[in-house]
């Protein structure tokens, strides 16, 4: 039986011990970063913690063939690369079996966001010429077309949660970005938006969020 894609990274190589890692979307939720050495069948996987952005081992973890220094490289330069539906990967002699850690359970389209049209402009438009998306300058933009909105203005004006607001903004850029005449429904939406995110556990939308509390602050100011 064919292994399905692996919502992941593109593999990247270690310097601190032989082997290749990638970051991916974990069948439990969430983000994990997925070490293969290659010089024996071994592997490990550590989650991302979504409120830290710290690693945390996902089972059990031999520190002799993993030590702590090969995750910080891991999480380095597996931060901020995109991910996308990927097959196996190839090792040594060993070809490694990712069935486990693949999102299962539900239709592709209501958990990949990365084969929309939508996810895909994002890449495309922010991305840098390393293969990183370039959050601040995804921020940038976004941050604009709420300074011009209206309706995040009125949003605003009737205290609309900043998660609401933030989904709005997202589902209005990424329609033109993508060049969509429909805009993505609230559900793929948080999807997407939860993909964006795990890309950089340190929230792909701080800078965002951050301006739309100042855009509140003032707003509450000139209402006193």
């Amino acid at each position: 039986m064919a292994v399905p894609n692996i919502i992941r990274t593109k593999a990247v190589e270690l310097t601190t011990i032989p082997a290749i890692a990638y970051k991916q979307k974990l069948s439990a939720g969430g983000a994990g970063i997925k070490i293969l050495r290659g010089d024996g069948d071994y592997d490990a996987v550590c989650t991302i913690d979504r409120r830290t952005g710290e690693m945390v081992p996902y089972g059990r973890v031999d520190e002799s063939l993993f030590p702590i220094e090969a995750f910080d490289e891991a999480f380095e330069l597996t931060n901020s690369l995109p991910y996308s539906a990927r097959g196996s990967i190839k090792v040594a002699p060993v070809i490694v079996n990712e069935e486990i850690d693949v999102v299962e359970g539900a239709p592709p389209e209501q958990t990949d966001m990365t084969l929309s049209p939508e996810y895909k402009a994002i890449i495309d438009r922010y991305s840098d010429e390393r293969g990183k998306l370039n959050y601040t300058l995804m921020n940038k933009d976004f941050i604009q077309f709420a300074a011009k909105s209206k309706v995040v203005g009125d949003m605003i004006a009737e205290r609309a949660s900043q998660d609401e607001i933030v989904a709005f903004i997202v589902q209005s850029r990424v329609s033109f970005i993508a060049n969509r005449k429909e805009s993505l429904d609230d559900a793929s939406t948080a999807l997407l938006i939860e993909t964006l995110d795990e890309i950089d556990p340190r929230s792909a939308f701080k800078e965002l969020k951050a301006h739309l509390i100042r855009m509140q602050a003032r707003k509450s100011g000139k209402t006193r």
